[in-house]
This record gives C-alpha cells, sequence and structure tokens, in this order.
C-alpha cells in the first residue's frame, strides 16, 4: 500500500463480506472486528479520502455491522450510493413490488432457504444447503425473466435485482467525482460479484485484487485470506 500510495493518487474500493470480514453460516452471524470503522477511516484519510466500500449489503444492514463508518459506500451491489458525509450520489434504489416478493418468500420457504429483502431487489441464500445451488438458481433465473430483472449469483446466494445494480457502476459512479477523479483506482474483493468492480476498476486504468481460493478471471493480483487483506492495508 505505502509503495502504491508514493506512486500517485491511489483509489480504494473494498468488498466487505470475504474481504474485511470472514464469510459466517448467515448474513447476520459475521464477526466485526473491534475497532475496525476506526481503522478505516484511518486508512480513508491515508488515501485523502478516496476510500468506498462496495457491498452487497443494504447500507442500513452494513451500518448495523459496522456502525456509523463516515465512508462512501455502495450497498446493494452498487445501487445505493452514500458519500462520506452521508449525502446520496444518484438515485435511491428501486425495491421488488409486493407481490414479487410475496413469491421469493413462498420459495424460500418451501426449499428452507433464507430469503433477505434488499432495497434493491431480494436474495436466496443457500449458504447452508449448497447442494440447492444450481435449483435455486434456475428458480431466480427463471423468475427474472420477463420481469425486467436480473440474477447476480455469490457464495451461497442468488440475488433477484434491477438492471445496473452491479460493483462496476459504484466504480464509476465515484470515479467521476472529487475526490476519486483521475486517480488509479484498486478494488478487492472475494465473489463472483466483484468481478464488475474488478472491471470498473481497469476502465479507469486500475486493476483488481481477489481474495481467497476462487479462480477470477479480471483480477491481476490475489491475497488469500481477510487476514491478509488487513495486513496489507495495514489495518492490523
Amino acid at each position: 500500500m505505502a509503495q502504491l500510495i508514493a506512486e500517485g493518487p491511489l483509489a480504494l474500493f473494498l468488498d466487505f463480506d470475504g474481504t474485511l470480514v470472514e464469510i459466517a453460516p448467515s448474513p447476520g452471524d459475521i464477526d466485526v472486528p473491534e475497532g475496525l470503522a476506526d481503522r478505516l477511516r484511518g486508512l480513508r484519510d491515508r488515501l485523502d479520502g478516496r476510500l468506498a466500500l462496495v457491498s452487497g449489503r443494504a447500507l442500513d444492514d452494513l451500518e448495523m455491522h459496522l456502525g456509523p463508518c463516515e465512508l462512501c459506500r455502495a450497498g446493494s451491489h452498487g445501487a445505493s450510493r452514500l458519500l462520506h458525509d452521508g449525502s446520496r450520489l444518484g438515485e435511491a434504489p428501486e425495491g421488488l413490488p409486493d407481490d414479487a416478493v410475496a413469491e421469493l418468500r413462498a420459495y424460500a420457504e418451501k426449499h428452507d432457504l433464507y430469503y433477505e429483502t434488499k432495497s434493491h431487489g431480494g436474495a436466496l441464500h443457500f449458504r447452508k444447503s449448497p447442494e440447492k445451488r444450481e435449483a435455486t438458481l434456475a428458480f431466480a433465473r427463471n423468475f427474472a425473466e420477463g420481469r425486467e430483472l436480473c440474477v447476480t449469483s455469490g457464495k451461497g446466494v442468488a440475488e433477484i435485482v434491477r438492471h445496473g445494480a452491479t460493483k462496476e457502476a459504484a466504480v464509476e459512479a465515484f470515479m467521476a467525482i472529487e475526490p476519486f477523479t483521475g486517480t488509479t483506482p484498486v478494488f478487492i474483493g472475494d465473489d463472483v460479484t466483484d468481478e464488475d468492480g474488478f472491471a470498473g476498476a481497469i476502465e479507469f486504468g486500475g486493476f483488481g485484487v481477489a481474495v481467497g481460493d476462487r479462480i477470477s478471471d479480471k483480477a491481476r493480483y490475489r491475497l488469500a485470506s481477510v487476514t491478509a487483506v488487513h495486513n496489507w492495508l495495514e489495518l492490523e
């Protein structure tokens, strides 16, 4: 990090689950390291404000676990974006209609899955039953077809979202404003949805860093674990 910062203005985009905190059996079970928000604010200051969290979680859910963080952040896979002072960047995301939510909840209940309502859509979690992955994804894709929705998949989850809810779009939105514009973006993430974030960084002359052992199509570098991420970012 110190070497990259010395080479020129750097912008840093960080996924949350699997990157800054360990993956848990369900989204509410994560263990957030004590003082993480304070250390992230310190990293933000080192980067002159050019730090953004980009998470699949809704922003209120992210704040529930991390606390008030005073960081630029994008939740719901980039669909909802706030600046460090809490002001909104772009339009607020739109949720799914009630009938769609009811159908997704019914499917989740029937197949013993966890359904999570999100500001930009909904998520079917099958992390506790990985054998249900293909069936859940097939249902989600069939559900989204004809509803002007799309499906993103990650580790143990199928998300039904509105078009444009991508981490690439989040990177593009932040890179269009100060203090991000004209800098070199680095996106760090562990999941399939982070490939979009890597693509966004590449678009602006930067690169992606994959976390863990998942094969990445777009990342230039790799960090082995959440602990390795913290070490590289000097958050310890």
